[in-house]
């Protein structure tokens, strides 16, 4: 049964496509490689199964907003309040998207510059700094915020930024390297320490995470992940981060579009519960490459900070795409889309489950499912190069207590927000969870030259990838992705 919420059924194909036709035309006549790139893309989408969690398909609209003469202009500062002359348009789109993005999701305020979503964590982190950071040696001096340091004070803040500390989920167990690990810049902002999932059953153990926190007292409290397939109670995180005087702190980079469209609701919104949230504007909100910040009132002057503190110079015509992008999430149809998502992740899962496949949690109840790949005697490096070659494009990711580390891993990461996009419903998903199987099934680990199992080459048994890669075309055939855009 294929769904109906798709981003492109409201599109003019024709129209578009005499735009992307006339725009390609005019950037082959400079370089005429870049143009034939970009067609090329859009061929390879159009012929993959897109699984990639954490990717989508923005509609022609927010494509578009992006190539215009906003790319053009410098507008550090903010709305009436640019360090430049000229920005009347700018502060209208920046308004427009800020506004979308408080109405879509509730917030109390929202920051829309951030480029991407480890910049607007960094806002968040100097937000929170700014606000909490107590430097007694710089308040005798009259400094009360970090944003009023001058050069002199740069050392003693350093100091002082080696005793705040930051709780967040292990990667391992499904966390982010922008949380708080060392090879980040938020590692090095920070002391770091993390908390887990219960063993075995590999879901979040609040009553350990608790006693962590009790422990550690740590100044943020960091929730939000990556690859953990479940749905987080944020009442219950703001419970603890307000018993330990901590800030919460959630990343909802990923699942971003079910709170949009209101499958995470109450407990499970991170919104209503969390001092500062931080999010993409793609993945599963459809919308451009992008990051912004919603936060509390008490934190939103620090937030509007971010430029000059972490950001440069904004990126007007990202943040016009993100106005669209916001505009086309508060429309009911897009409600219709995240419940898709959740209700195909669930049969993907499903359908996974019933064929033998080990899952980590066993489900499901978000957009992604974490498939433990080692029970086929794979690592995830393996099987994520056996699906490509068969047209099935996914991840390798960690799983809890993983043996085989972040390079090779376990697992591999799938999430249902593209294809959805494409139109794909339960039963397509079931039928995508039979051929992953299929090729999983199939491939067994290639020997080294020391005659040792190899943890990244691989054998699939003759026909398995030609058979897959054929099946994936129906699906494919069947849910166009940019029905009737033409760039012949």
């Amino acid at each position: 049964m294929t769904t109906t919420a798709r981003p492109t059924t409201g599109f003019d194909a024709a129209a578009a496509s005499t735009a992307y036709r006339s725009a390609l035309e005019v950037i082959g006549a400079v370089e005429p490689r870049v143009a034939a790139a970009i067609s090329q893309e859009l061929t390879d989408q159009r012929e993959s199964l897109k699984l990639i969690a954490s990717e989508n398909y923005a509609s022609p609209a927010v494509l578009l907003t992006m190539g215009n003469w906003f790319s053009d202009k410098y507008a550090e500062g903010t709305v009436g309040h640019r360090f430049y002359a000229g920005c009347q348009n700018v502060d209208t789109v920046e308004a427009l998207a800020a506004e979308h993005a408080r109405e879509l999701f509730g917030a109390s305020h929202a920051y829309v510059q951030p480029h991407s979503g480890i910049d607007a964590n960094l806002v968040a982190f100097w937000a929170v700094l700014a606000q909490r950071v107590e430097l007694p040696a710089l308040e005798k001096a009259g400094v009360k915020h970090v944003n009023d340091l001058t050069d002199a004070d740069w050392t003693t803040l350093r100091h002082a930024l080696g005793d705040q500390r930051m709780l967040g989920m292990s990667l391992d167990a499904g966390g982010h390297l922008t949380h708080g690990f060392r090879p980040n810049i938020s590692g090095k902002m920070f002391e770091q320490s993390s908390y887990g999932t219960e063993p075995g059953t590999g879901l979040l153990d609040y009553d350990a995470l608790r006693a962590r926190a009790r422990e550690f007292r740590p100044l943020i409290l960091m929730a939000g992940y990556s690859a953990y397939p479940r749905r987080v109670n944020f009442a219950t995180m703001r419970e603890i981060a307000d018993e330990v005087g901590a800030t919460l702190v959630v990343d909802m980079a990923h699942f971003a579009g079910l709170v949009a469209g209101k499958v995470l609701t109450g407990d499970f919104d991170p919104v209503p519960h969390a001092h500062v949230v931080t999010s993409t504007s793609h993945k599963s909100l459809r919308g451009p490459r992008g990051g912004f910040v919603l936060a509390q009132p008490e934190f939103a002057d620090a937030v509007d900070r971010g430029c000059p503190m972490v950001l440069g110079g904004p990126l007007p015509h990202v943040m016009a795409a993100k106005a669209v992008a916001f505009a086309e999430a508060r429309r009911p149809e897009f409600a219709d889309y995240a419940r898709a998502i959740a209700d195909n992740a669930v049969a993907l899962a499903e359908g996974l489950d019933r064929r033998g496949v080990q899952l980590v949690t066993g489900g499901t109840d978000n957009h992604l499912v974490l498939l433990d790949v080692s029970s086929f005697g794979l690592t995830g490096r393996q099987a994520e190069s056996a699906l490509l070659d068969a047209g099935i494009v996914t991840n390798r990711n960690a799983v809890p207590a993983d043996p085989n580390g972040a390079w090779y891993t376990s697992g591999v990461r799938i999430g249902t927000p593209a294809l959805t996009t494409r139109g794909f419903g339960t039963e397509e998903f079931d039928r995508v969870a039979e051929l992953i199987a299929d090729v999983l099934g199939s491939t067994t680990p290639a020997a080294t030259s020391s005659g040792t199992p190899s943890k990244a080459k691989f054998t699939t048994a003759d026909g398995v990838a030609d058979r897959t890669r054929s099946a994936a075309a129906e699906l494919l055939a069947d849910h166009p992705l940019y029905p009737g855009l033409d760039l012949a």
